[in-house]
């Protein structure tokens, strides 16, 4: 599992990249997922971070992976929960959305804390 934490950190940072600027330029994204301009600045927050993280070092990577692993599984709740598609009324989400989180959550949670604090090199 160690061997995933920072590709997977990259790939998450340059995929949140993309999908903020698509944002911007098509909603649904994909045609699926809804977004606005707070889940835009999310993404592009988010994927900043990683890069950020995955550059430095794995310990950095990851942390990311659980701190963002966490977060998103509480907007996955929080957007199961929402009877009006609006998280903390901050951001939109729809179900595509709410199963793409539970994804993203479940694969940085196995990751980061399935991987030892240290790394031998």
């Amino acid at each position: 599992m160690a061997q995933l934490v920072k590709p997977i950190t990259w790939i998450f940072g340059v995929v949140l990249l993309i999908v903020g600027v698509l944002g911007y330029m098509q909603n649904p994204v994909l045609g699926l997922f809804a977004v606005d301009n707070i889940h835009n600045i999310i993404h592009l927050a988010s994927g900043i971070v990683a890069l950020a993280a995955a550059a430095t070092s794995y310990q950095n990577s990851r942390m990311y992976l659980m701190v963002f692993g966490l977060v998103y599984a509480l907007v996955t709740i929080l957007g199961f929960l929402s009877p009006n598609g609006v998280v903390l009324n901050l951001i939109t989400v729809n179900t595509a959305d709410n199963y793409l989180h539970l994804a993203i959550s479940i694969v940085t949670l196995v990751i980061g804390f399935g991987s030892p604090k240290a790394m031998r090199v």
